[in-house]
């Protein structure tokens, strides 16, 4: 996988470093000498480019045409938002990935402005809050695409409604699968005779309303 980072300050070359570390090629675009001279010096296996990730003409010479993402991680917003807007737009890079600053500018993180995922730090945390407060451990892994699909985990109470069941007895929400059964540290692909027992975990790919109804299940 090819991968451009825009912005080399301690996001971008944390970013750098674990995806080097997967085996990505990594292209780093730095405006800052400094930065760049560190980012060299501190993750070799990338490749650093002074210069704004603004510029289109920077962008093709890290590579754009070639990359399968761009994550745009600088300080500023309106740098994110356009380096979004490039890569998407103009170069049709297959995944766009820009970090929110700033809660009040969320809004502008969308697909219409090439952002196929906005990350906000501030509403992450406060998503992780009030579902761990609400969760009845049923939490989301992970949010798929635009829609209301999720994948989550969900454990097995002792009295649940789902306790001692085989999971074809169970009457799911609809669109839920079960992907995953986790009984004691040993995760299976589980079938229509797969018991779900007290304590174990369940990987389920769900929709938003299909989460409630897991919890009541679940709990």
């Amino acid at each position: 996988m090819q991968i451009i980072i825009v912005g080399g300050g301690k996001t971008g070359s944390h970013l750098a470093a674990r995806l080097t570390d997967d085996g990505a090629a990594v292209t780093v675009i730095e405006q800052r000498s400094e930065r760049a001279e560190r980012l060299r010096a501190s993750c070799p296996a990338a490749t650093v480019i002074e210069g704004s990730g603004a510029d289109p003409q920077v962008l093709e010479r890290a590579g754009i045409h070639m990359v399968d993402a761009v994550a745009a991680v600088t300080g500023e917003d309106e740098v994110n938002l356009v380096v979004s807007l490039l890569a998407k737009m103009e170069f049709s890079v297959p995944r766009v990935v820009a970090r929110v600053n700033s809660p009040a500018n969320a809004w502008m993180f969308t697909p219409a402005n090439g952002v196929d995922v906005g990350v906000n730090q501030a509403e992450i945390t406060a998503r992780f809050i009030l579902e761990g407060m609400n969760a009845r451990d049923v939490y989301t892994l992970m949010r798929l695409g635009r829609d209301d699909h999720r994948i989550v985990q969900a454990t097995v109470a002792p009295g649940s409604r789902v306790a001692g069941c085989a999971l074809r007895d169970i009457t799911f929400p609809d669109e839920t699968i079960v992907v995953g059964v986790d009984h004691g540290g040993a995760l299976a692909v589980p079938n229509g005779d797969t018991v779900l027992s007290p304590g174990d975990e369940a990987v389920l790919f769900t929709t938003d309303e299909g989460t409630d109804e897991l919890r009541r299940l679940f709990s």
